[in-house]
């Protein structure tokens, strides 16, 4: 069973602008070291809306496609990973300084069969490719919070 992974950063940028850069989904790339592209279906992002994925590890690349299963416009966006069944969310919350974001990795229902085998044959095992997946989340919002910050100066 996937663990709920979970990574948190303090950020001196307003909700809203911290929001015009989380809400990006089309530059996870330029965030995320295993998520590379994401491709937007339709163009903009709203609750339903639809993506293809590129990711990789190393050598390794692969696609995923994704479905964004929430999203609050200043608050929070959560997409779900269709293959692996994985709920991605970044979560907004003011502080007297500007925003902590909270990026998760849940799977509520648990992970495919498919993506198990991966995992545990492919990408390292369960404990390993977690740890790779929170130091992840943790450059992921390095990444956003210089972007966000140098955007509002």
């Amino acid at each position: 069973m996937a663990n709920t992974l979970e990574a948190v950063i303090d950020i001196d940028a307003s909700p809203q602008d911290v929001w015009a850069v989380v809400a990006d989904l089309k530059r996870m790339g330029e965030w995320s070291p295993q998520c590379r592209r994401m491709h937007i279906v339709g163009g903009a992002v709203a609750e339903g809306t639809r993506t293809i994925n590129i990711n990789r590890k190393g050598l390794l690349v692969w696609p995923t496609t994704a479905k964004v299963v929430r999203f609050v416009p200043n608050k929070a966006v959560a997409f779900r990973i269709v293959e692996n069944r994985t709920i991605w969310s970044y979560e907004l919350e003011p502080t007297e300084t500007g925003t902590r974001v909270t990026e998760r990795r849940e799977a509520p229902t648990g992970t495919s069969t498919l993506s198990q085998f991966l995992v545990k044959n492919v990408l390292g095992g369960n404990e390993d490719f977690e740890s790779e997946l929170v130091q992840g989340m943790n450059a992921s919002l390095q990444r956003i919070k210089k972007e966000a910050e140098s955007a509002r100066v």
